[in-house]
């Protein structure tokens, strides 16, 4: 299930795009409105879904540097809707008209250059609602936008989004035992990352909700790019992480099945074969550790799907995967009645 253009052009160009493409080539400037009141008309049209917007930081985001100038965030007026030039990371909440106390941070990929968000955030976040799941879609910060924690800067992110979920769990009548994430593409790896270093806080407390674990219930990584090493780095993933020569240290830092261990969270992991971004060795190479530390793991390989299918097309093999996830996170208790 994917968006349809005039949803994306609606919702997305005239909401979150504060200058379209039609005006860039013609030099005219649309109205900039401002840039949580642009985030927060995206999921009007969800039926059952409220929208709030939740700052991850309440002051300037950790590492400085200059980012994007402070104009929001940026429509990609294109196929599935996607937002650059992220100048300030939030939270955009999806909820479910029957919530049973558990929440889903998900997180979008798209190379660390994008975030598909009309792909693989609200279409997914409708099919969580539906089960009554709280989601939580990640707006993260872009490495490469300028920012002084450079690849650590969505890690850093992502961090804070468990804390909050967490802290704001009565708010939203959440359990916050049970709290996941769930990842695409870049985004599989942000939430892969986010899994395995949960042990590691990558950023000084700015409030109390930073005494909360970020170890998230469990994870599910859909096409993840897993891994930095050779011959499995040729990804835009790895090109804005660490460039072309990859150190020891950024190689064990930056490839998740490297960082596996004991405490890693139980996950769940999708991929097509013919998949020639994020190649097939990626959710292998974590299948592989998951099973050698022990850490309970599922993987479904799909013949044919290629990259960046989102919920997969209808009738098609790789559509199976979201019912496969739902069952899967029931049979670990996530979901209760």
């Amino acid at each position: 299930m994917r968006l349809d253009r005039r949803f994306l052009l609606a919702g997305l160009g005239s909401v979150l795009g504060l200058r379209t493409a039609r005006a860039e080539v013609s030099g005219e400037t649309a109205p900039q409105p401002a840039p949580h009141e642009a985030v927060r008309a995206l999921p009007r049209s969800l039926p059952g879904a409220d929208l709030q917007v939740i700052d991850l930081w309440p002051g300037e985001a950790p590492g400085g540097g200059d980012g994007p100038k402070a104009d929001g965030y940026r429509y990609v007026e294109g196929r599935f809707g996607d937002i650059t030039r992220v100048s300030r990371p939030c939270l955009l909440v999806m909820r479910p008209a029957n919530p049973n106390g558990a929440a889903m941070i998900v997180a979008a990929g798209g190379g660390y250059e994008f975030i598909s968000l009309g792909n693989e955030g609200v279409p997914v976040g409708r099919v969580l609602n539906a089960a009554g799941i709280t989601v939580f879609l990640l707006v993260y910060r872009l490495p490469a936008e300028g920012w002084g924690s450079g690849p650590d800067a969505p890690r850093q992110d992502a961090q804070r989004a468990l804390r909050l979920v967490r802290a704001r769990g009565a708010e939203f009548g959440i359990d916050p035992g049970r709290v996941g994430v769930l990842g695409f593409s870049a985004g599989g790896h942000l939430m892969g990352e986010t899994a395995v270093g949960s042990a590691r806080d990558l950023y000084a407390g700015v409030d109390t909700a930073d005494a909360l674990p970020i170890r998230p219930a469990l994870a599910g990584l859909i096409y993840p790019v897993i891994t930095m090493r050779k011959p499995f780095d040729r990804t835009a993933t790895r090109r804005i992480l660490v460039g072309d020569d990859v150190t020891p240290d950024e190689m064990k830092t930056y490839s998740v099945d490297l960082q596996v261990g004991p405490e890693t969270p139980p996950t769940f992991l999708v991929q097509a074969i013919d998949d020639p971004i994020a190649v097939a060795d990626h959710p292998l190479l974590m299948f592989s550790a998951l099973r050698k530390a022990r850490v309970p793991a599922e993987l479904h390989l799909f013949e044919r799907g290629g990259h960046g299918f989102g919920l997969g097309a209808p009738g098609t093999p790789v559509a199976a995967w979201p019912g496969l996830f739902l069952a899967w996170i029931r049979l670990h208790g996530f979901l209760r009645a």
